[in-house]
């Protein structure tokens, strides 16, 4: 039987002791699914990534991410834990402005060996591997050196997944990383997205509000049916 790459077991979240945000009985993702994970404002998708990947610990229960229940564990262990296993696009990208377009994209691999080695298995150098990422999410070659600040919007969210992609990490959170697209752009991004998460075997979690996107993924999940809190 196929092994779950995340598994919560009766977690309850809240901050400071405060209304509870989340209260989910199981959710299990396996390896290689593209997840489409919805929800409204507010219902605690954000709480629930930072879950995933031990940004935050719940108040009860366990988080389980590749076999390991990572909320048992210490804030130094987890920040580890994400830079190997988990890659990150933000919704606002966290692109570093001083750096240029090939810096940002090899941070991770600055913060985690794993990566590195990975990377550097795959495509021979780092360089390589950040290059080739970049090529194949429609980025040019003579861009790379260019400070992150001067591409468009687009091109800014391209940079964003090659980073959140170099080294093969075994799972991808996108938290609307789509949302400032236009139409043609977005489909465009997500076609891109999910043939380099295909490339890499890595499992796909993407949150957004814009459910005409559900057809690309293998699994829909709304977080107000996953999550039993009562909205006051």
């Amino acid at each position: 039987m196929l092994t779950p790459i995340i598994e919560l077991d009766q977690v309850h979240f809240s901050w400071d002791q405060a209304q509870p945000v989340l209260d989910i009985p199981q959710l299990k993702i396996y390896p290689g699914e593209r997840i489409f994970l919805h929800g409204p404002s507010g219902s605690g998708k954000s709480s629930l990534l930072n879950l995933i990947g031990g940004i935050n610990t719940p108040n009860q229960g366990n988080v389980s991410v590749l076999g390991q229940k990572i909320n048992q564990q210490g804030s130094a262990w987890r920040d580890r834990f994400r830079s190997n296993h988990i890659g990150l696009i933000f919704q606002q990208f966290n692109l570093l402005p001083y750096l240029s377009v090939i810096e940002n994209v090899l941070l991770p691999c600055r913060f985690s060996a794993k990566r590195r080695q990975r990377a550097i298995s795959r495509y021979g150098s780092l360089n390589s591997a950040a290059t080739k990422l970049l090529e194949q999410l429609g980025i040019a070659q003579s861009m790379l050196n260019r400070p992150v600040t001067a591409l468009s919007i687009g091109q800014q969210q391209r940079v964003a997944a090659a980073r959140a992609l170099i080294g093969s990490p075994e799972l991808l959170i996108a938290d609307e990383p789509t949302s400032a697209l236009d139409s043609d752009s977005r489909n465009a991004f997500l076609q891109l997205l999910i043939n380099e998460c295909d490339h890499n075997e890595t499992t796909l979690i993407f949150v957004s509000h814009d459910n005409s996107l559900q057809a690309n993924f293998s699994r829909v999940i709304s977080l107000a049916q996953l999550n039993q809190v009562e909205v006051m």
